[in-house]
């Protein structure tokens, strides 16, 4: 019975509520950015890119001459391993196997290097944008920009805007 009257007098809190609104209440704009589409179609995005590509092409090229070269090595010992004598064929796979851990310990500093690099671009990229929507959302008066959502219905998406602007921009 209790449970019955407090649902009831939330009901009735409710309705006071809303009718005490006034019938014109300030219209609530709502917007969406998706940084994905900001990262793939924005100039200073395709630009952070292009840079990353410049400056990590050559130690990419290198590391996949070693690997290539290493697996070449691998074969070359896995053909030759039937006619040599045991100590030479567990010298050599030693040999390989400290020319892996070399290989793969570099391949870990590369990638390493490599997504600090990205990170550091991107953060750049996601500050100058964040700066962008700010302006869109005090020049259109928004109340509420969102980054991230399961569904966005597409009449809020300003993502359009904001790469305009990125764009634009020198």
């Amino acid at each position: 019975m209790t449970y019955i009257f407090r649902q009831a007098s939330l009901a009735v809190a409710l309705g006071l509520c809303f009718l005490a609104t006034p019938l014109k209440a300030q219209e609530f704009r709502l917007g969406f950015v998706s940084l994905d589409r900001i990262i793939k179609e924005a100039i200073p995005a395709k630009s952070a890119q292009t840079k990353l590509e410049q400056e990590f092409s050559k130690r990419e090229k290198e590391m996949q001459d070693a690997g290539v070269m290493l697996k070449g090595l691998a074969e070359k010992l896995e053909r030759e391993a039937p006619t040599l004598a045991d100590s030479q064929r567990a010298s050599r796979q030693k040999q390989l196997m400290e020319q892996d851990r070399d290989f793969q310990r570099k391949r870990r500093e590369f990638q390493e290097d490599l997504n600090a690099r990205r990170n550091e671009e991107l953060q750049q990229v996601f500050a100058r944008a964040n700066q962008v929507v700010k302006q869109v959302a005090e020049a259109e008066k928004y109340d509420l920009i969102l980054q991230e959502a399961v569904y966005i219905n597409p009449k809020h998406d300003i993502t359009d805007k904001v790469i305009k602007v990125l764009n634009a921009a020198k």
